[in-house]
């Protein structure tokens, strides 16, 4: 099946095309119709099933086929989109805008943690699609700088999570701020008494979907630990490479300037690498992508959101050079292998200095991972843990305790933004200087 197929204009589906998908996953296949319908929809499906696009492709769809109004000359939200975090917050409204790039739609976020008053200036302007974190949102109703009463459609992604941190009171008070008439799309991984009751009270006769769990993939995958100073994690990464004779290695870092220091690094030893991330322009990632499928390219270095479009049925290794400071990246990252039945390797270099994330990861996926020491690499036990730097090419944005616990809790203490390619559209940057919003027309990552 093709994304055309399903409903989608040719500019949307050029947009989708672009970012190296040609066939919807099970999600996708079943939520866009159903979204085109205009009706309420129930979606059970956790992160790394492609939900994302699973809502955003057929809202930007229904925004751009139907009349867009103006108020007083501006556009007035015509979709709300809430979740849980700043980040995903950032991550969804990414999405909105590299999908929606042939569109002439709007779109921004806003969140906690980053001054307010510029995102109210940029809620004057107007725009089409608002994504928001729960308690951010109800700052700006409180003072009365965000208008609701136009607001077509309403997302809650990862609803489950939202209610595990308590917004269900500020999710209840946006509700009231709504138009009865609109359409309702709620997704999450689970199906709680609690989100059956938001359900009930929200939904009016929903079609209902649900996809199998993604960490199933987990458990094809060979997943292992190479504790290593932080020094030592390129000569390290070479030495497997090389021992194991390695022909096809995805490699993720956690910035765009690692993902470049490394590929210089591993071409010095012999090894032919290129990086892909938000600063290489689309047909460089697109040759680097192609010739890592054919095989003439040993390794790739990608950043997460760069690494979106990557969909290689037998990729046999992947490489964590860095953990993500996000854990459902890691399930995102080593789903890209094990693949369609086929086994898969993922292996992790870790320093002292991750030991957060690694707790954060291996909470979320329920299990110990196996350490392994490679002989001649053994770790400093007295080394000490250094802030990480959580921003492309340093200057800042380091924190001494690299878990999440602090992080993205919608009103959430300031704190470095996660690097996950490009700087987010509408992410806030640490210094509290919002985005101006993003017009999907735009360039892409």
């Amino acid at each position: 099946m093709s994304f055309s197929a399903l409903g989608l204009s040719d500019e949307i589906v050029r947009a989708v095309t672009e970012q190296g998908y040609t066939s919807p996953t099970p999600i996708q296949a079943q939520a866009i119709p159903a979204v085109l319908a205009g009706g309420d929809l129930l979606a059970g499906a956790q992160t790394g099933t492609g939900k994302t696009a699973g809502f955003t492709l057929p809202l930007l769809q229904r925004l751009s086929s139907a009349v867009q109004p103006k108020i007083n000359g501006h556009t007035p939200i015509r979709a709300l989109i809430l979740t849980p975090t700043r980040e995903l917050a950032a991550q969804v409204e990414e999405s909105v805008r590299v999908y929606g790039k042939y569109l002439k739609l709007t779109s921004t976020v806003i969140f906690g943690g980053v001054g307010i008053n510029p995102q109210i200036k940029l809620l004057k302007n107007g725009i089409d699609t608002l994504v928001a974190t729960p308690g951010r949102l109800l700052d700006h109703m409180q003072q009365g700088t965000v208008d609701l009463r136009n607001v077509e459609i309403l997302i809650l992604d990862e609803a489950d999570r939202m209610l595990d941190m308590g917004f269900i009171r500020d999710i209840r008070k946006v509700l009231a701020a709504l138009p009865k008439k609109r359409q309702n799309l709620l997704f999450s991984a689970t199906f709680s008494d609690e989100i059956k009751a938001l359900a009930d009270g929200l939904l009016n006769a929903p079609a209902m979907i649900e996809v199998a769990r993604r960490n199933s993939t987990v458990e094809i995958i060979a997943q292992k630990i190479h504790p290593v100073d932080r020094d030592k994690k390129h000569p390290l990464l070479a030495h497997l490479i090389k021992t194991n004779s390695w022909s096809q290695v995805l490699v993720f870092t956690r910035t765009k300037h690692g993902a470049n220091k490394l590929v210089e690094q591993l071409e010095k030893d012999g090894i032919s690498g290129m990086a892909i991330h938000g600063n290489k322009s689309q047909s460089a990632r697109t040759r680097a992508l192609s010739e890592f499928k054919d095989g003439s390219l040993q390794v790739l270095v990608a950043t997460d959101i760069a690494a979106r479009g990557i969909d290689i049925d037998m990729l046999p290794h992947v490489v964590n050079y860095d953990l993500p400071n996000v854990p459902e990246d890691y399930v995102h990252r080593i789903g890209r292998t094990g693949r369609a039945g086929a086994t898969g390797e993922a292996i992790s270099l870790v320093c002292v200095d991750e030991k957060d994330m690694l707790r954060d990861i291996e909470k979320l996926i329920k299990r110990e991972l196996p350490r392994e020491i490679v002989a001649g690499f053994e770790p400093d036990p007295n080394a000490k843990p250094q802030p990480i730097q959580l921003r492309s090419g340093g200057g800042g944005g380091g924190r001494n305790q690299p878990g999440r616990s602090s992080q993205g809790q919608g009103r959430g203490a300031p704190g470095a933004r996660p690097n996950t390619g490009p700087a987010k559209p509408g992410g806030g940057a640490p210094s509290g200087r919002p985005p101006a919003p993003r017009r999907s027309g735009g360039r892409g990552r």
